[in-house]
């Protein structure tokens, strides 16, 4: 079968699968179904769930869900964007792409597919995230239902949409999508552990009118660049004190305005590549006085410098600033968008009281970014504490909209927890204790897992999440152990079977 989770792993990097724009993968999804034979059913918002027969013998097993989600969070290597001159782009730039011409563009993830590789027993990806978050699990799923030697009950397929960016495929579920009630979901990134709990998680959008005018005297531009942060998963990583280069920039060009550069504006930024990733990018352009050359200068070195010493563990981590033309006017309001962006609150809120090292509540300043007369700021809040989670969040929204902005709730996802002490659970860790000769840990994660709906929408549901070591995921960095592939897959097989 691990064959097969390969092919099927290669076919859907070959399929553009950013959030939001499913609609390839689900039709790929929908053919394979048809190619085996299997009934399948898509609703409004591209979820997508295949229905198999059980293995004949084992028609009155309980059904069971293979549940995980068709989109992957696009990121690449921001240093690989294009030559000075480039207009910012408002979504992603990521990996260079050689043309005919012998040119160059920036990689499109809604058009281009991902070029994985093998190396030391891991799967990585050229320039962009992998996207075994959750292609690798979705792929031991589709697995599943081409072989025939699997032993299974009424088998479930579910693959939703948006679980990256929003999760509106679950929200959006009708309650009669699925029957089974005992679900493994493969979107589980610890190998040794069996996910039993998952933070909520709020993500707003704030959209605020700007205006951009000639102001007298401001005529030489800057384009300043904080480049090489290790970015990573804003829940997974938010931890690990890695620089988040939204709230640094405006930091930065915030002691500027506020030290020896008053005549600084801003005239573009673009940070971040997706809500969910803590972003390792940002690029500003901002216009200065002659006068205010020298001292813009001296700042940008000393904050260089600064930086390399805040954040030791991220090598690659630069600051550069060059002057480049600019045409369009600078932001009269770049003092007032400044301070938002500073004083939103950024990584670890509070820490998990019984949870080591696990934060409790955090918040993750995703994107940010200018297009068509507005700028654009994404808030991603998590908590184990709804009420907690709530509360902070709506201290954003609060900033938001103190300087005018619109603020779009694009996710309120719910946490959850499972019972440990329950007998699916118990044979779930039985399964991992005999195939793979050891107990797995039982944990909670502060990361947000579609479970809150599920919980909410289909009473008596019971949820277990299982996958293979995939590190740094959200990141170009992402990478997905080979042999924990395998040894997932013969727990699941093995799980299948006991369960039918």
């Amino acid at each position: 079968m691990i064959n097969k989770v390969y092919e099927l792993f290669r076919t859907l990097n070959s399929i553009p699968r950013a959030s939001h724009h499913e609609e390839k993968v689900a039709d790929f999804l929908c053919q394979y179904a048809e190619d085996l034979g299997l009934e399948y059913d898509r609703d409004e918002e591209n979820c997508v769930v295949i229905r198999k027969p059980a293995t004949p013998g084992h028609e009155d097993a309980e059904p069971v869900v293979l549940l995980n989600h068709m989109d992957m969070v696009a990121v690449g290597d921001p240093s690989l964007r294009e030559p000075q001159g480039t207009p910012l782009a408002p979504e992603h730039l990521l990996e260079r792409k050689k043309l005919s011409s012998g040119q160059t563009r920036p990689f499109d993830p809604l058009r281009d597919g991902i070029e994985a590789y093998v190396e030391d027993g891991w799967m990585k990806a050229r320039g962009t995230s992998l996207g075994a978050d959750n292609g690798i699990g979705l792929s031991m799923a589709l697995a599943v239902l081409a072989d025939p030697n699997v032993v299974h009950g009424p088998l479930e397929v579910l693959t939703t949409t948006n679980e990256e960016d929003g999760m509106t495929g679950a929200a959006a579920m009708r309650t009669d999508f699925i029957k089974g009630r005992k679900v493994i979901n493969l979107d589980s990134e610890d190998y040794d552990t069996i996910t039993v709990g998952a933070a909520g998680a709020y993500l707003q959008v704030a959209k605020l009118p700007i205006a951009k005018s000639d102001v007298p005297d401001v005529d030489r531009f800057y384009k300043i660049q904080i480049l090489g942060g290790l970015g990573g998963h804003s829940g997974v990583d938010i931890n690990k004190g890695r620089i988040n280069a939204n709230q640094e920039m405006c930091h930065t060009l915030r002691a500027m305005l506020e030290t020896s550069c008053p005549m600084l504006y801003l005239a573009d930024i673009d940070g971040g590549a997706a809500n969910a990733s803590i972003p390792g990018s940002c690029t500003a352009i901002v216009g200065v006085p002659e006068a205010e050359e020298e001292a813009l200068m001296k700042i940008a070195e000393l904050r260089t410098r600064l930086l390399k010493k805040m954040y030791p563990e991220e090598p690659n981590l630069t600051m550069t600033i060059e002057k480049v033309e600019h045409k369009g006017g600078v932001i009269a309001s770049t003092a007032e968008i400044l301070r938002l962006i500073d004083h939103l609150p950024c990584g670890v809120i509070a820490l998990h009281d019984s949870l080591p090292d696990t934060p409790m509540t955090s918040n993750n300043i995703g994107r940010v970014f200018i297009e068509d007369g507005y700028l654009y700021v994404s808030c991603h809040t998590r908590s184990f504490d709804d009420d907690e989670m709530v509360e902070w969040a709506k201290i954003c929204t609060r900033d938001f909209e103190g300087v005018g902005a619109d603020v779009e709730v694009v996710m309120n996802t719910p946490g959850w927890q499972e019972n440990q002490q329950s007998e699916y659970l118990q044979m779930v860790d039985e399964t991992f204790r005999d195939v793979l000769g050891f107990s797995p840990r039982k944990v909670a994660m502060h990361f947000v897992l579609e479970a809150g709906y599920y919980v909410q929408k289909f009473p008596g549901i019971e949820i277990a999440c299982i996958g293979p070591r995939i590190v740094e995921p959200h990141s170009t960095k992402e990478r997905v152990e080979l042999s924990t592939v395998e040894n997932i897959c013969r727990v699941l097989v093995e799980l299948l079977k006991r369960l039918a």
